[in-house]
């Protein structure tokens, strides 16, 4: 089982960015796809970001497509999701995850392990 600790969010205008990182624990990390995903109040979960073991493909969101990228450290065991253009739509807390497959995936079935979550709190 892998273990996820998420960081970096907190609150920032619209127009500003973030960067989450995700530390996880394991020796298989390095091996396992990656995802972010996010919820706000009131809907469910959503999918934001996914990245392959080795980081070579990744998938994105249409409605994150050119603002946030998803990228990872296998050295570090870490794996981040740079925000850019941030909105007040982006609010929610964002969950890091990890995958039964080494390959990029937006199946939330395929996601076995789940961090805590970290806030991200976007001002009009």
């Amino acid at each position: 089982q892998v273990q996820l600790v998420e960081s970096g969010g907190g609150l920032v205008q619209a127009g500003g960015s973030l960067r989450l990182s995700c530390a996880a624990s394991g020796r298989t990390f390095s091996t396992i796809g990656m995802g972010w995903f996010r919820q706000a109040p009131g809907k469910a979960r959503e999918f934001v970001a996914a990245i392959s073991w080795g980081g070579r493909n990744t998938y994105h969101a249409d409605s994150v497509k050119g603002r946030f990228t998803i990228s990872r450290d296998n050295a570090k065991n870490t794996v981040y999701l740079q925000m850019n253009s941030l909105k007040p739509d982006d609010t929610a807390v964002y969950y890091c995850a990890s995958a039964r497959v080494g390959q990029a995936t937006t199946f939330v079935g395929d996601f076995t392990s789940w961090g805590q979550g970290t806030q991200v709190t976007v001002s009009s």
